[in-house]
């Protein structure tokens, strides 16, 4: 299994943020240490799934040590993250849907910061994983 830096940052009166200096804009944040720590595992492998997804290619864990020996990151501490088990490749698929849900698709897509092939990824194994609790 490989393990991603992540950078625990904390100001008074403040939630744990964290983010991970190898995925910039992967970011999370929790009300306890132990909830961003969890937080922390969702929100990389939400990420690298997504980037799997798009077809992006996934980043080999940097350093911990060149890391923090960048000065962007001494206002906080690190904790190493469990990477997902890496999944199987992307394959293209041709799917018919109405043209409204497309427009809703995309639009809710890129509000939140998904593509569409990322979103419908990330809707389907959501409903699957719901479905089987």
């Amino acid at each position: 299994m490989r393990y991603y830096v992540a950078i625990v940052h904390k100001d008074p009166d403040s939630d744990f943020g964290v983010s991970f200096p190898d995925f910039p804009g992967c970011i999370t944040a929790g009300s306890t240490l132990s909830e961003a720590t969890d937080m922390a595992i969702e929100a990389l492998s939400g990420h690298i799934e997504l980037m799997a997804a798009d077809g992006d290619a996934i980043p080999e864990p940097s350093d911990i040590g060149a890391i923090m020996s960048n000065p962007d990151f001494n206002d906080g501490f690190p904790i190493l993250v469990p990477a997902p088990n890496p999944k199987a490749r992307a394959v293209r698929l041709s799917i018919t849907l109405p043209e409204d849900a497309i427009a809703e698709i995309d639009r809710f897509a890129e509000a939140h910061g998904y593509t569409r092939s990322g979103f419908l990824a990330h809707a389907a194994r959501k409903v699957i994983r719901e479905e089987a609790a």
